[in-house]
């Protein structure tokens, strides 16, 4: 399959793209901030800077874009495969998964709980909301 837009422009959007500060992850973080706890951002020393860290609590929110990370719920429409290039994106997809994975466990065996939010459940906030809330305790 040939890509609709060229190179040079493909190659400006993915440049754009970034890791902190996405519209998920602003999302969670006003509704936390709105619902009255605090939070630390990107913990450096944690493993996999957990987006949002509540530290006394020792409990951390990861927020997740569902095509990056590779949401596979199967109502998800999001996270559907990319349909050129697989050489290139399904091993760097693939890595992308095996590294949450690691960083997921390796906080849980340092006694964080992990609370995952995927881009396609920030729609119902509703019910996101009483999932950080009943997370959050």
């Amino acid at each position: 399959m040939v890509d609709k837009i060229s190179r040079d422009r493909r190659s400006e959007n993915m440049r754009r793209i970034r890791s902190m500060g996405t519209k998920p992850e602003m999302v969670v973080r006003r509704l936390v901030h709105r619902m009255g706890y605090r939070y630390r951002l990107h913990r450096k020393d944690l493993p996999g800077k957990p987006d949002l860290v509540f530290g006394p609590r020792r409990k951390v929110i990861l927020v997740h874009g569902c095509f990056w990370h590779q949401h596979d719920h199967p109502e998800c429409k999001i996270a559907r495969a990319p349909k050129s290039r697989l050489e290139y994106w399904q091993p760097k997809l693939e890595r992308n998964v095996a590294r949450d994975r690691a960083n997921r466990e390796a906080l849980e065996l340092n006694g964080w709980q992990v609370l995952e939010v995927w881009e396609c459940q920030i729609r119902d906030t509703e019910a996101l909301e009483a999932r950080i809330r009943d997370f959050l305790g």
